[in-house]
């Protein structure tokens, strides 16, 4: 069992919000309610980025959720994970988060906080018609940052593009999508997935360094789920300015 005063981490960026992906697992709830109790003493909006209820996302399993992160629902803005998807359409997600999660049909949105425009995607691109270029999710994406030139933007979804871990790692499904925020000038992007911290430094779609434009990538698989010691491979992708596993 997972020490509940083990290293949990949180991202937290400007303009009040904090947050962190695959949270809570109904065999083992230390975890979330260690960085639940992070939460209750951070203001603002909470970004939890998929896989929140473990193992499948059912309406039994966001019982679970409740019962930690739930304590900041009315100020929570999630994002759909795979392990949502465990369960038809991710239907106790949408029903759990109802107006919050956005459209059931699609799973994206966007929103304002402070001089922030941010955006929520869904890595579950065989379930939302693709995420390619082109994709009804990738043209919605463009057309969003078209209407939305803010100064700031940040993306927040569950699968990364860059991840050093060693259960998952690069997901280049997604790089559509990141292609779409870096030619809009986006500045963050948030994922989870694999169980560990990773900072990228800004950089491109295909992996270059850009300290001038490019995007740093956050890989926040931190929100309280249990799992294997060993997080990363033997080789660490390119720009990686930090990476931290979870302790046991």
């Amino acid at each position: 069992m997972r020490n509940p005063q083990a290293y949990r981490r949180l991202t937290i960026i400007p303009q009040s919000s904090s947050g962190a992906g695959d949270i809570a697992d109904c065999k083992d709830l230390s975890g979330a309610e260690a960085t639940a109790k992070l939460l209750d003493q951070l203001p603002g909006t909470v970004m939890a980025v998929g896989d929140l209820a473990y193992p499948d996302g059912s309406k039994e399993n966001f019982t679970c959720y409740d019962k930690t992160w739930g304590r900041a629902k009315t100020r929570t803005r999630p994002a759909v994970g795979n392990h949502e998807f465990h369960s038809t359409g991710g239907t106790p997600y949408f029903d759990y988060f109802g107006a919050a999660a956005g459209d059931p049909k699609t799973g994206y949105y966007s929103y304002e906080l402070g001089t922030w425009h941010i955006i929520v995607l869904n890595s579950e691109c065989q379930d939302v018609g693709g995420c390619e270029a082109g994709s009804p999710q990738e043209k919605w994406l463009r057309a969003n940052l078209a209407a939305h030139p803010a100064a700031c933007t940040l993306a927040y979804w569950h699968k990364p593009l860059f991840s050093s871990g060693s259960a998952h790692g690069n997901d280049l499904t997604v790089k559509p999508l990141f292609q779409a925020l870096y030619d809009a000038n986006a500045d963050v992007v948030i994922t989870g997935h694999d169980h560990d911290y990773e900072r990228f430094a800004p950089q491109t779609p295909d992996g270059a360094a850009d300290p001038a434009r490019g995007i740093r990538e956050f890989v926040v698989g931190t929100g309280g789920k249990e799992s294997p010691p060993l997080r990363f491979a033997k080789t660490q992708q390119r720009n990686c300015a930090m990476r931290q596993p979870l302790a046991s």
